[in-house]
């Protein structure tokens, strides 16, 4: 069925109609063509799907066999939240927090969905299929495109050659991890973190991000010699609550003393007219 658009409710001096604000929702033509956008999909999906690499190498140095690499990779499907787990066991540490930090690290595609969902707004049917491939790289790819049509295209093409790159090279980095041999030396669990902060750091757009964002770092850093592997990970996240706290009492500040001054100031006037 078609969608609907609101009937104009403005005309511009050269009598352009308006119908709202623009994006998929608004039911504009296309601005972007669809090979353009298949073009940028392919770009991030190739770029990262090749990183899985690192990811099956770093698994299987980790101890994980080829099976339980191959299985993340399938069912988990976020770079991120895997290297953190399989990072937490090859430091030694205990497998429900390892677990957890990578479930925590994983939630945040739960907000993206929030967003995804609107502008996409695909078939019921369809829906728990495509929540599988909402992760950093769909929701960069898809969140600018200037119409639902793109952003389809977009989530689509990324998504698909993500997985099918991400799980491919899995497979052949976990079964050349022997040929490698220390796979620490190699530097290759850096892969998928320099990925993430390539595709993050132009989105952080705000001094709030950038505060959160420095905060959150330091804070891993900081705990990461004295605490056991996945905790500082998890603390990390306390960085939110910390700078919207702090920024709540800036804001107030300067309010609650300009109301402090004038009551002061009313007061002072009542006693001179008394």
């Amino acid at each position: 069925m078609a969608e609907q658009t609101a009937p104009p409710e403005s005309t511009g001096p050269a009598g352009a109609i308006s119908s709202g604000p623009p994006g998929p929702a608004a039911g504009a033509r296309p601005d972007k063509p669809d090979a353009a956008v298949v073009r940028d999909a392919l770009g991030v999906g190739i770029a990262v799907g090749l990183s899985g690499f690192a990811f099956g190498v770093t698994s299987a140095g980790s101890g994980l066999s080829l099976l339980q690499t191959c299985v993340l990779s399938l069912l988990v499907f976020t770079g991120a939240s895997q290297f953190a787990l399989v990072g937490a066991l090859a430091a030694g540490g205990n497998p429900y927090t390892a677990a957890a930090g990578a479930f925590f690290l994983g939630v945040r595609n739960a907000f993206y969905g929030l967003r995804l969902s609107q502008l996409l707004a695909l078939p019921r049917a369809v829906r728990p299929f495509a929540a599988h491939w909402v992760i950093d790289e769909t929701t960069a790819v898809t969140l600018p495109q200037p119409t639902r049509r793109a952003a389809r295209i977009g989530f689509t093409v990324t998504g698909l050659t993500l997985y099918v790159l991400w799980n491919l090279t899995t497979l052949v980095g976990a079964l050349g991890a022997e040929a490698l041999g220390d796979t620490d030396a190699w530097g290759l669990d850096a892969a998928s973190p320099a990925v993430f902060l390539a595709l993050l750091a132009p989105m952080l757009t705000s001094t709030t991000e950038r505060v959160t964002a420095g905060l959150a770092v330091l804070l891993a850093l900081t705990l990461l010699p004295v605490l056991p592997a996945g905790v500082p990970v998890l603390l990390s996240a306390l960085a939110a609550p910390v700078v919207l706290f702090l920024m709540g009492r800036t804001k107030r500040g300067p309010n609650d003393g300009n109301a402090a001054d004038g009551s002061a100031t009313q007061r002072k006037k009542g006693e001179r007219r008394s």
